[in-house]
């Protein structure tokens, strides 16, 4: 076994615990923000239960992705089961949307009826969601991966909403202002559909087989039309199998002359091309000039 693929298995195996790690912190902070906001009467910090809600199944898919996502194909997943993780995304973003409706339901009414809210409260869980969510994001920050990065940025924003649930907790335990509760509430449940729509946007485009937004298909197939005795191409498709892993099929037409050596080194300079785009699955079917190959 390679010094590579070691390194690779400790990386991964990295990955996992520390996404674990973060999981089991938010899933248990969120048990106590439920219970809590309910106890101190706080709709702020019920909302960011929702969001953290969100935020604990996003990791446990993730953890629990970081296995299963991996799986080589079969015969029933010919590409393998990388597309899971966009279901794990449909699942959060309904979660969220969901949640986001709760908090108005329960945010609005009070905005004309403000309820007294333990300032106390408020800030003792704002100080420990800074830690939680602040332990978590340190732990992912230098992850390699995608998925490590992903959670780390989404934990950090955490840490940015409860500083804001902080400053709210000191304003309000100094200056009686119980409408900042609903209006902190409200906005929290903005951030959250606003930051929902985006990603519902992407995952949407992915399951439709978009060409991926790094990818300029245009670029592709002018460097495609560079190499030495292609006279043509079409039927070029590029599609995501989940945002990081890609899959291309493409025509490349040329002329009767060409050799059977010529096409083996048309394919290998065709790949070469689209080396650097993390294609995950490339298939290449050559041409002869006036073939028609809308039979096949």
């Amino acid at each position: 076994m390679s010094k590579d693929h070691n390194l690779g298995n400790k990386n991964k195996s990295s990955e996992v615990s520390n996404i674990k790690l973060a999981f089991f912190l938010n899933l248990s902070f969120t048990i106590i923000e439920v219970i809590g906001g309910i106890w101190i009467n706080s709709i702020a910090i019920i909302s960011d239960a929702i969001h953290d809600l969100g935020d604990t199944l996003s990791l446990g898919l993730a953890w629990f992705l970081g296995y299963y996502s991996e799986k080589e194909e079969d015969e029933k997943y010919s590409y393998g089961y990388k597309r899971f993780s966009l279901l794990s995304a449909l699942i959060n973003t309904t979660v969220l949307i969901i949640g986001s409706f709760i908090i108005f339901y329960n945010a609005v009414p009070r905005l004309f009826s403000p309820e007294e809210t333990n300032a106390k409260g408020m800030i003792g869980f704002a100080v420990v969601g800074i830690i939680v969510n602040g332990i978590g994001a340190f732990k992912t920050k230098e992850g390699a991966s995608l998925n490590e990065k992903v959670v780390s940025w989404h934990l950090l924003e955490d840490v940015l909403g409860w500083a804001a649930v902080l400053v709210a907790g000191i304003i309000m335990h100094f200056i009686e202002i119980p409408i900042l509760d609903p209006l902190l509430s409200i906005a929290i449940a903005l951030y959250i559909l606003y930051n929902v729509f985006i990603n519902f946007k992407k995952t949407i485009s992915l399951f439709l087989q978009a060409v991926p937004e790094d990818i300029d298909i245009n670029e592709i197939v002018n460097r495609f039309k560079k190499i030495e005795k292609v006279i043509g191409t079409h039927h070029t498709h590029i599609w995501s199998l989940d945002n990081k892993h890609h899959v291309l099929t493409t025509h490349l037409e040329v002329d009767k002359s060409v050799s059977l050596e010529d096409i083996t080194k048309i394919k290998k300079e065709a790949k070469s091309v689209v080396k650097n785009f993390n294609m995950e699955h490339i298939t290449i079917e050559i041409d002869i000039k006036q073939d028609d190959c809308t039979v096949n």
